[in-house]
């Protein structure tokens, strides 16, 4: 939260809240200054910039791969059906952490171009049971299938975010790091329709309790490294709220299309509890939607639910899903509007 000094006591105060708009991460296009400058454009303070993936640049820039890059003591590469856990690093692996480590060179370079600095920098990699969905065993099979894999990835990820965060923090000095922990295969590793290797079958699924196990391992390593928030974004389908906030995160993103009553009233405790709701508000799927309908998509439910305008201004509105299926500038646009959105959010917030 950015801070303002009382005029009397020259004392810093922190600023009111305001309602602010993210997106997922990923954007379009192969060019990551171009999109680094664009996000930072549109995303100043209240707002909330992040650090985008390009996943057109092919191996290694995809989100598998990208968060690959972060683990520790575990080596990867590329095999015809995906990443593949292996005995020592490879070209696909360097890769991965080479495009990363130019990015937060560029975003360094940006950034200490700009003349004021936005105060927060937002970055995402994924979450432990869906990078275990997408990691293959030497055998062919998928790491989910595997206790003591899945409990590998888990504890490597969670060893690898510090240095990460460590670095994002001399790139952009003075910003506070939010993070975003994706989970887009949760709902089918917790139902257990992932398929085998062969598709002949599903992987069991897997408990309640070692997946909150698995989330709060990775969200105390990122405490400890100095995130001041942390949320898991989740699909929309059997959304698991309430074990999300039970493993320590700071808050849950979730699309609201379609989102069961019994789901917004866990995020309407959420939100009374002081947890951050990050809103996927706006499609993305065909003409951009209206600001009034976007802010008319959040407010009727809260209102129907009983909950006060004011907390409107804790609310963080992104789109439904990534941008990199768009045109850069449709890409841009959507930031736009979602700046709007907020701020018609924090119209309602302020009565």
């Amino acid at each position: 939260m950015a801070e303002q000094t009382n005029p009397s006591s020259g004392i810093p105060v922190p600023a009111p809240e305001r309602a602010s708009a993210t997106a997922p991460g990923t954007w379009p296009g192969t060019d990551h200054a171009e999109a680094v400058r664009t996000v930072r454009g549109e995303l100043g303070d209240p707002h909330l910039p992040f650090l985008p993936e390009l996943p057109d640049r092919g191996v290694g820039a995809d989100a598998v791969g990208r968060t690959s890059a972060l683990l520790v003591d575990l080596a990867v590469d590329v095999q015809p059906h995906g990443w593949r856990l292996v005995d020592r690093p490879g070209k696909d692996e360097q890769r991965a952490r080479s495009l990363l480590a130019s990015d937060i060179n560029v975003l360094a370079d940006i950034a200490g171009a700009e003349d004021a600095q936005a105060t927060t920098l937002k970055v995402q990699f994924v979450g432990p049971l869906t990078l275990a969905a997408n990691l293959y065993l030497h055998n062919g099979e998928r790491s989910l299938l595997d206790y003591g894999a899945r409990r590998d990835i888990a504890e490597s990820l969670a060893a690898g975010v510090g240095s990460h965060l460590q670095r994002l923090a001399a790139a952009v000095p003075d910003a506070r790091i939010v993070v975003q922990v994706d989970e887009p295969d949760i709902a089918a590793v917790m139902a257990g329709t992932i398929p085998t290797a062969s598709g002949y079958r599903t992987l069991r699924s897997i408990a309640g309790e070692e997946v909150t196990g698995a989330w709060r391992l990775v969200v105390e390593a990122l405490k400890s490294a100095g995130a001041v928030e942390t949320v898991i974004s989740v699909p929309k389908i059997e959304a698991p709220i309430e074990r999300i906030l039970s493993a320590g995160a700071d808050g849950v993103a979730v699309p609201l299309k379609a989102l069961t009553t019994r789901q917004w009233e866990q995020l309407a405790a959420a939100a009374e509890a002081g947890k951050r709701v990050w809103a996927g508000a706006m499609a993305t799927d065909g003409p951009l939607p209206r600001t009034a309908d976007i802010v008319n998509t959040i407010w009727r439910p809260w209102r129907q639910l009983g909950l006060p305008a004011s907390l409107l201004s804790g609310l963080r509105v992104t789109p439904a899903t990534g941008l990199a299926h768009l045109p850069p500038s449709t890409a841009k646009e959507v930031l736009v509007r979602l700046t709007q959105v907020a701020d018609g959010l924090d119209q309602l917030a302020q009565g």
